[in-house]
């Protein structure tokens, strides 16, 4: 079974893209010193989905376990929101490597995961690259939009 050929271990097809992702900590922190709780929230970027997970770039990366609401906005300006869990942490010391969070979907709506499944489905079908285990930066995405491109009023 192993001569030499890297097994994809996914479950479900990936597909790489560029697209805008807002992501809040559902549970509280506790402020070092006031006390106080609080929930972080941020703009990032989604470098890869699938339908049971994606990897967003980040800066500052919250730690494994972590529960997060994800709100994605999709290639076309469909939006997907769905609870998450932080499933492992990619740190990078080299500025060009790509530095992150993996995301396992634990949540959303039958529908949310419909339109999500379908988004995918179309991507596959249209050529969009599957990423491999280890995500790279892809700088652009096939269609020739920056990523925000696809935001809606």
């Amino acid at each position: 079974m192993s001569d030499g050929q890297e097994t994809n271990q996914r479950r479900e097809p990936r597909v790489s893209l560029s697209a805008p992702v807002r992501i809040s900590t559902i549970d509280p922190e506790r402020d070092p010193g006031t006390g106080r709780p609080f929930f972080r929230s941020s703009s990032e970027v989604c470098s890869n989905v699938s339908r049971t997970g994606l990897f967003i770039q980040t800066a500052e990366p919250l730690e494994p376990g972590r529960r997060l609401l994800v709100e994605l906005t999709l290639p076309g300006g469909e939006d997907i929101d769905a609870v998450g869990r932080v499933a492992w942490v990619k740190k990078s010391l080299a500025p060009s490597s790509e530095r992150g969070v993996g995301i396992e979907l634990l949540g959303a709506t039958p529908e949310e995961l419909a339109r999500l499944q379908a988004w995918i489905a179309r991507s596959t079908r249209e050529g969009r690259p599957n990423a491999s285990r280890e995500t790279r930066p892809s700088g652009s995405r096939s269609d020739g939009k920056k990523s925000g491109d696809t935001s809606r009023a």
